[in-house]
């Protein structure tokens, strides 16, 4: 299961400890570099850390110049290569070489600044964290590098100097309806690093039996989509086939700024579906956002087939692909 990277937050918080902390940030690979460029590890002055930048290729070297880099209050650009050996230790079929920089915090890349992406992070607010590597010069942008937000990735700009660490809230998918296709949705969701929350008033259907380890509102969907705050980091499907329990949500839905809204039905009932919407005063425009019939037609049959176009039509919309 994937999990929310918590590395600015670790960092902010041993170093108002007291036992100093850096972050060490992968800002360029090449070849099959053990992790993705924007990956972090957490180096604290004690020795202590978290987090990876090369799956335990490199860590320890990363270390050592970390806490030298802690001691003389001075960012650090490091280059290592991996060898194929020590890829291959990973779960790769060959090395490459990997780039990172090493910022302390405090000296380097200020308690303020840093405070100010946690809070951003906190408030599910997308933001991008600017360096120039050759100037030091540091900066948050809000409503800045739209492409790369939109993209999750992180990178150099052409001018090769500035770096731009991407800081997007967890993805988040709301499935209403707990029904099969619905369980074969969410752990695949998860692996695509979703946070998924199931909503069905129907205690027979949303169970923890049926969905163990998952979280479940068993409000009316209106009123659980309220209470969570929809954004341009979510995407929401509706799967029940019952408009008493589809159409509360999608009316919260297309009133949000969600990036995915899929309703299941034929082409039939889609119809149905949009001359109730009209009905409620939803422009064609907002309407023009729901995906229904759901999901890519790939010729699924069956709720895990399904399930898989649908997830394949919510990447495709979160890329600019669709």
């Amino acid at each position: 299961m994937k999990r929310f990277d918590n590395s600015p937050e670790t960092a902010l918080d041993w170093h108002r400890s007291g036992r100093g902390a850096a972050l060490a940030t992968v800002v360029e690979t090449w070849g099959s570099a053990p992790r993705r460029v924007g990956s972090q590890l957490v180096i604290g002055g004690d020795g202590r850390i978290e987090g990876s930048v090369s799956g335990g290729c490199v860590e320890g070297a990363v270390i050592v110049e970390a806490l030298e880099a802690i001691d003389e209050g001075e960012a650090r650009l490091l280059e290592f290569g991996v060898s194929d050996d020590d890829a291959f230790a990973v779960g790769l079929a060959c090395g490459g070489t990997i780039r990172i920089l090493v910022e302390p915090i405090g000296q380097v890349l200020p308690e303020p600044m840093l405070a100010e992406l946690v809070a951003a992070r906190a408030a599910r607010a997308p933001i991008a964290y600017e360096v120039n590597v050759e100037t030091g010069r540091r900066a948050l942008r809000r409503n800045a590098y739209t492409d790369r937000l939109r993209m999750d990735r992180s990178g150099f700009e052409e001018d090769g100097q500035t770096f731009v660490a991407v800081h997007n809230p967890p993805l988040r998918l709301l499935v209403v309806g707990a029904v099969h296709i619905a369980q074969a949705l969410v752990p695949m969701a998860r692996i695509a690093g979703y946070d998924p929350t199931i909503i069905d008033p129907r205690d027979s259907f949303a169970s923890s039996a049926r969905f163990p380890g998952e979280t479940i509102l068993t409000d009316w969907p209106d009123e659980a989509v309220a209470k969570l705050e929809l954004d341009a980091r979510t995407a929401i499907v509706l799967l029940t086939h019952d408009p008493k329990l589809d159409d509360p949500a999608l009316q919260a839905a297309l009133d949000a700024d969600v990036f995915y809204i899929g309703a299941l039905g034929s082409t039939r009932t889609h119809a149905k579906r949009i001359e109730r919407m009209k009905a409620a005063g939803f422009t064609d425009a907002q309407i023009s956002g729901i995906h229904g019939p759901i999901g890519l037609d790939i010729g699924a049959a069956g709720p895990s087939e399904i399930a898989v176009a649908i997830l394949a039509q919510i990447t495709a919309v979160l890329r600019g692909k669709s």
